[in-house]
């Protein structure tokens, strides 16, 4: 769904942030919690008779303006599906370049993320990626754990159902009474039991399914499709979908009488 709205930001230099106005100057709520499936990185280098992996770089320059829009508007979580458990399916030579580039984004969006008080933190098993890319993830965790802005969360080696599997051994590991497991003990045991459950996910390309991300944690999420390309995603098309978000009727299984 798209709107022809237009919506634009006001600073509050007092609370050094930025607001959202509609074209009526209506203010329009930024959720706390926001998750993007970063989708159309292949289909735009085709599309421009480019490599995939120059695709895959001009996705990474489009989640540096996004990360940064999120911080200036007061984003709390931004949540990224940046390598799935299912991404080793493809070619060797894809992942090869992905990980040469994720080595790169890391080291690149660590000085952007201390300048703007940034907290990184990573779920999913990144331990069965390469030494010297795990090992730069446990780094960006350690120098950014005391910033207590945004925090910015990256699905690496992430898959949902792989993450709830190990939650479950976890709890096994407990010696939790099967007969008293509560919702809350699986959430506690999820890679996402700090993370705010997301307010809105966003999923870019046209594909309109969630991909094995965050089925649990998206139990309640309002869902926001569109068919443009996650390098072309635009600071625009950001604000359409918070502005989607702010339409929607969220009553979490109840009623509004």
């Amino acid at each position: 769904m798209k709107s022809d709205v237009k919506i634009h930001s006001v600073a509050d230099n007092e609370h050094n942030i930025y607001y959202l106005y509609d074209d009526n100057n209506i203010k329009i709520n930024v959720p706390e919690s926001i998750a993007i499936i970063l989708d159309g990185n292949g289909r735009y280098a085709k599309i421009h008779n480019i490599s995939v992996a120059e695709g895959h770089r001009a996705g990474c320059i489009a989640l540096e303006n996004i990360l940064e829009e999120s911080v200036k508007i007061g984003v709390k979580f931004l949540t990224v599906y940046a390598f799935s458990t299912e991404n080793w399916k493809r070619s060797e030579l894809e992942i090869n370049s992905l990980f040469e580039l994720f080595f790169i984004y890391l080291n690149k969006i660590e000085k952007k993320a201390l300048e703007n008080n940034v907290k990184i933190s990573f779920i999913g098993d990144i331990y069965k990626f390469p030494e010297n890319l795990y090992k730069e993830c446990e780094r960006l965790i350690d120098i950014s754990k005391n910033c207590t802005g945004l925090n910015f969360v990256i699905a690496f080696n992430y898959g949902s159902r792989d993450e709830i599997l190990r939650a479950f051994k976890r709890i096994k590991s407990q010696n939790i009474d099967i007969n008293n497991l509560t919702i809350d003990d699986i959430s506690k045991n999820l890679d996402t039991y700090n993370i705010k459950d997301p307010d809105l996910l966003i999923r870019t390309s046209g594909e309109i399914r969630l991909s094995n991300f965050l089925l649990w944690q998206l139990a309640y999420s309002e869902m926001y499709f569109t068919d443009t390309l996650w390098p072309d995603f635009s600071i625009e098309e950001y604000y359409k979908a918070i502005y989607e978000y702010n339409k929607r009727d969220r009553r979490f299984g109840g009623r509004n009488n």
